[in-house]
C-alpha cells in the first residue's frame, strides 16, 4: 500500500511539473500583448519600435547568490578553530523577452540570462 501511495505522489508531482511549462510556438500567431500583460503583469521593460513592433521583457527568476557549507575532516587528535569552509554558487537572473508585431500578436519569445 505504502508503495502504491509513493508512486501516485511521484506521478502527481511530475504531472504538475510538466503542465507549468509554456509551448511558446504554438502561441505564436495567436497570443496578443493584452494577454501577456494579463498572464505576467505589467512588463519590466518594454519599447514600440518604428514599424508597430512591441519588445516586452519580464523578470522571471531573480539572481542570486548561493552559499553553502562544505565539508571538511578533522584528523583524529586534531583541532580546527573557527574555519568556515564554503561554497559560493552564482544563478543568473533570468528573462523571458517577448516580440510582438504591430497587430499585437506574438511574432517571437526568447528566455535568457543576465
Amino acid at each position: 500500500m505504502k508503495r502504491i501511495l509513493a508512486a501516485a505522489l511521484v506521478v502527481i508531482l511530475l504531472a504538475g511539473c510538466v503542465g507549468s511549462r509554456i509551448d511558446w510556438t504554438a502561441r505564436v500567431g495567436n497570443y496578443t500583448y493584452d494577454q501577456a500583460v494579463l498572464e505576467f503583469g505589467p512588463p519590466d521593460k518594454s519599447a514600440k519600435l518604428a514599424d508597430g513592433t512591441i519588445v516586452a521583457e519580464w523578470l522571471t527568476r531573480r539572481g542570486q547568490v548561493l552559499v553553502t557549507p562544505q565539508p571538511y575532516f578533522i584528523p583524529p587528535g586534531g583541532y580546527f578553530g573557527p574555519a568556515v569552509a564554503y561554497n559560493q554558487t552564482y544563478m543568473p537572473a533570468l528573462y523571458l523577452r517577448l516580440t510582438f508585431d504591430a497587430n499585437g500578436k506574438l511574432k517571437a519569445e526568447k528566455k535568457f540570462t543576465r
